[in-house]
């Protein structure tokens, strides 16, 4: 691909970007937006995190992981039950980092 191909490729996936990020900017008068989707719309930052979250405790190399001796394991078990006792996130974020830092350093898992 040469110099001048790059550039244009680049410069529509920018307008493709800036189109598809401000679609609901550039209309001049407020777009209805169904009941059902604004409901839906609640969940989609806890489905988000979802998704990314649990593969990363669950899975290792795209396979389920195959022991219970998994730091992972108990530090998510750990952080939520932290969020559940206090509802703090710098907490939840902490009490995880504690149990799985000596785990993975100390025995290894």
């Amino acid at each position: 691909m040469g110099t001048w191909e790059a550039a244009i490729a680049i410069l529509g996936l920018a307008v493709i970007t800036v189109v598809t990020r401000a679609f609901f900017f550039i209309s001049d008068r407020e777009l209805p937006i169904p009941a059902w989707v604004q409901q839906g719309l609640r969940f989609a930052p806890l489905a988000a995190l979802a998704a990314v979250v649990v593969p990363e405790i669950v899975m290792t190399q795209g396979q389920l992981i195959g022991t219970w001796q998994d730091a992972r394991l108990f530090a998510a078990a750990a952080a939520l039950g932290y969020f559940f006792w206090r509802r703090g996130i710098l907490g939840t974020i902490l009490t995880g980092m504690a149990v799985l830092l000596p785990l993975k350093l100390g025995l290894g898992w």
